[in-house]
C-alpha cells in the first residue's frame, strides 16, 4: 500500500492503482476535522477499489470509525452507514466536509446517531459513493453502484483492521435508506465473506419516477426540483445511452452541468434549478433517451428481494419523503419477502432540528428513530 498523497489529491490516485480485487485498500490516513466522528477512538480516511455497474474499476472514499471500548470475542460488529442527499459535486463528499461547505448541515446531522453506535461498541464505516469526492460523476440513485460502495468498505476496513468482525448491518437515510435496502439485496452474491445480520432504511425514497412527475406538472418554482438533474446523472450512469439534451428543455439543459460543481443545497438557489418551474424541466417530446430515462427510474424502486431482518422507519409528516410512499414500499417488500421480518415504524411527531420547518420532520427523524433503532440492531448483530 502506497503513502497517500497530501490534501485532496488522495482522492484522485494515478489509473495504474485501480486495477485489483474489489475492497482492497488502496491507500488511507488518519482523519481530522468535521468529517471525524467524536466518539472514535480513531478516525480513518480511506481510497478502496470498487467496480462501477459496467465492470470497470474505480476507486471510493469513505471512512472508518473504531469505537472506544476494547474489542469483544470474535471482533466489533460493523454498522455500513448509507449518507442522504448531499449532491453529486466532489466538494459535497461527507469525508471532505468543511464547516463552510452548503453540504455541512446534511453531512454533520447523521454525526450524533454515528457516535451513538460507536459508544454501543459497534465500528462504523461510511462509504462517499461511487463518484463523491472521487473522479465521476456520482450514479445517484443508481443501487447497485451504491451497494457495492457499502459493501466494499466493509471489506476495506477489516484489511486495515483485522479487529473488525465478518457482522455487518447496514443502516441508511433518505438516499442511504434506498442505498441500505440496495446493499442489503446484492449483499449476498457481491460479499459473501461478510455476515449480512439486518438492514434498517430511515425514509427511503421510493416511487421516483411519480416524484419527478408530480414535480414536471408543477407550475411553479421549488428547491425539490434539484433532484432532477441527480436523477438524471443516474440514469446515465445506468443506460450512457441516455442523452440529456433529449430529456431536458433547453433551459434545463444549459442548467444540468450544476449537478456536478454545485452541492444541492445551491442548487436550489434562483440562479440554478431552484429558478426554473416543474413544467419547464423535461421535454414534452417522446423520445428514446425519455423512455430509457423512465425505465432506469423504475429500476432504483427499493422494493426488493432481502435475505435478513428489515427494518423501515418514518415521520408521519415528513414532506422530503411522504409516508404513503413509504408505507407503500413497506407493503411491497412485505410480499416480496414473505418469510423474513419486515418492520415498520412511524412516528408521529419529531424534535424541531435546525433544518427550515418542511424538512425539519425529515431530518428529526434520525433522533427520534435512535433509541428505538438501536435496540432493534442491537438484537441482531451482538454475538
Amino acid at each position: 500500500m502506497r503513502v497517500p498523497p497530501e490534501g485532496i489529491d488522495f482522492y484522485y490516485p494515478p489509473e495504474e492503482l485501480l486495477a485489483g480485487t474489489h475492497g482492497e485498500v488502496i491507500w488511507s490516513r488518519p482523519l481530522i476535522g468535521e468529517a471525524a466522528l467524536a466518539s472514535a477512538r480513531h478516525n480513518e480516511l480511506v481510497l478502496y477499489r470498487s467496480q462501477d455497474v459496467r465492470g470497470n474499476p474505480i476507486a471510493v472514499s469513505g471512512i472508518i470509525a473504531l469505537p472506544g471500548k476494547p474489542a469483544p470475542e470474535g471482533g466489533y460488529p460493523v454498522i455500513s452507514w448509507a449518507h442522504g442527499t448531499v449532491g453529486s459535486a466532489d466538494s459535497c463528499a461527507p469525508s471532505r466536509d468543511t464547516r463552510d461547505s452548503p453540504a455541512h448541515i446534511y453531512n454533520k446531522h447523521p454525526h450524533a446517531m454515528l457516535n451513538h453506535f460507536l459508544e454501543q461498541g459497534w465500528a462504523v464505516v461510511m462509504t462517499d459513493y461511487e463518484g463523491l469526492g472521487t473522479y465521476g460523476p456520482h450514479p445517484y440513485l443508481l443501487g447497485e453502484s451504491e451497494a457495492r460502495g457499502l459493501l466494499d468498505i466493509v471489506l476495506a476496513a477489516r484489511q486495515l483492521y483485522p479487529e473488525l468482525s465478518r457482522r455487518l448491518a447496514i443502516v441508511g437515510h433518505s438516499q442511504g435508506g434506498q442505498a441500505a435496502l440496495f446493499g442489503a439485496h446484492h449483499a449476498p452474491r457481491w460479499t459473501p465473506e461478510l455476515e449480512l445480520r439486518c438492514v434498517a432504511a430511515l425514509a427511503p425514497p421510493s416511487g421516483v419516477k411519480d416524484q419527478l412527475l408530480e414535480g414536471s406538472a408543477y407550475d411553479g418554482k421549488t428547491g425539490g426540483l434539484s433532484f432532477t438533474p441527480l436523477f438524471l446523472t443516474g440514469a446515465i450512469a445506468g443506460d450512457p445511452r441516455i442523452l440529456p439534451s433529449e430529456v431536458l428543455t433547453d433551459k434545463a439543459y444549459e442548467l444540468f452541468p450544476h449537478a456536478e460543481t454545485r452541492c444541492r443545497a445551491d442548487m436550489t438557489q434562483e440562479d440554478s434549478w431552484g429558478g426554473i418551474k416543474g413544467i419547464c424541466q423535461l421535454r414534452e417530446r417522446d423520445s428514446l433517451s425519455k423512455r430509457a430515462f423512465f425505465e432506469q427510474l423504475d429500476r432504483m424502486d427499493p422494493a426488493l428481494m432481502i435475505g435478513v431482518p428489515i427494518r423501515i422507519s418514518q415521520a408521519k409528516e415528513d414532506t422530503r419523503v411522504k409516508a404513503f410512499r413509504t408505507e407503500a414500499l413497506y407493503t411491497r417488500l412485505m410480499k416480496l419477502n414473505r418469510g423474513v421480518s419486515v418492520e415498520y415504524t412511524v412516528h408521529e411527531t419529531v424534535p424541531p432540528t435546525e433544518y427550515p420547518e418542511e424538512l425539519g420532520f425529515h431530518f428529526g427523524l434520525m433522533e427520534t428513530d435512535q433509541d428505538p433503532l438501536t435496540a432493534w440492531l442491537t438484537e441482531r448483530i451482538q454475538g
